[in-house]
């Protein structure tokens, strides 16, 4: 299982180069697309399509192509093979054949995103894509609520928005939401904000709504959670009132912890009123 670049080229791994120069043949879930970055890599080993639609007929290819002794390399359009993209029933039955399977790892837009979003990431669930209609996406959102850790969903250019709309409908307007458009490309762009503010985002210009997203949704926390964090953050204010403006204390204090800036700001507020009596 051969990861490769989600956009750049430059992402390629030698280990990547080196196995599929290696193999004896390539599954590729596209093989008109692959085309471009074997070549620029001067891999020319044989390749064979697959994909979703493909048959039975085609791990029955693959898995007499290795038990002949022969090697194979599993890659799809971009990215970690088997996350949202073909290939779990050929790993299912390569394992059950007794063939050793063994991952060369590397880009993922699921861990790409989450390192950069500034999100929990201690705990997170990725869905894929949501469905198609607003109604059903919606109660997958629901259902996925329920969960209160970080979700990670990917989106295409044309229901970026509506889907956006839907979480907001179901998480609130002041959900804390991450969106990560065209990652490792030209025009990467991120937007951290509320669900209102990634929706403003998107909506202030056409050109935020091309490409590939993903969107990662702060989960809901447990009410005691909740109050051990503002907790936290409090005491970060407090520290760094001694040196800075409230304002000032309370929006460097959001960052470092994660607490939404306006119930912080309202919390601090109380706070130091409480204090001054």
């Amino acid at each position: 299982m051969v990861a490769t670049p989600i956009g750049n080229l430059a992402d390629m791994s030698e280990r990547a180069i080196a196995t599929l120069r290696s193999v004896t043949l390539i599954a590729a879930e596209d093989t008109r697309h692959s085309k471009t970055l074997l070549q620029n890599y001067q891999i020319d080993s044989r390749m064979l399509a697959y994909h979703d639609h493909s048959d039975s007929r085609a791990v029955e290819v693959l898995l007499t192509h290795l038990q002949s002794g022969e090697s194979a390399a599993l890659i799809s359009d971009a990215g970690t093979p088997l996350i949202s993209d073909p290939g779990y029933k050929l790993v299912r039955a390569a394992r059950e054949a007794g063939i050793e399977v063994f991952p060369v790892p590397g880009p993922s837009a699921v861990t790409a995103a989450l390192s950069v979003a500034g999100l929990p990431s201690d705990r997170f669930l990725f869905a894929g894509f949501l469905p198609a209609k607003s109604a059903a996406r919606q109660q997958t959102l629901r259902e996925l609520k329920e969960h209160q850790c970080t979700l990670v969903l990917y989106e295409s250019p044309h229901r970026i928005v509506a889907s956006v709309s839907d979480i907001a409908t179901v998480f609130g307007d002041s959900q804390e939401v991450f969106l990560a458009r065209e990652i490792s490309k030209k025009f990467e762009a991120h937007c951290l904000g509320t669900v209102s503010d990634c929706l403003a985002w998107l909506e202030s210009d056409s050109n935020n709504q091309r490409g590939e997203f993903v969107v990662l949704v702060r989960g809901d926390v447990a009410e005691g959670q909740q109050e051990q964090e503002l907790a936290a953050a409090l005491q970060t204010v407090r520290v760094l009132r001694e040196e800075l403006s409230l304002k000032k204390a309370v929006a460097l204090a959001s960052r470092l912890t994660g607490v939404r800036k306006n119930l912080l700001y309202d919390a601090a507020l109380t706070q130091e009123a409480e204090q001054g009596e």
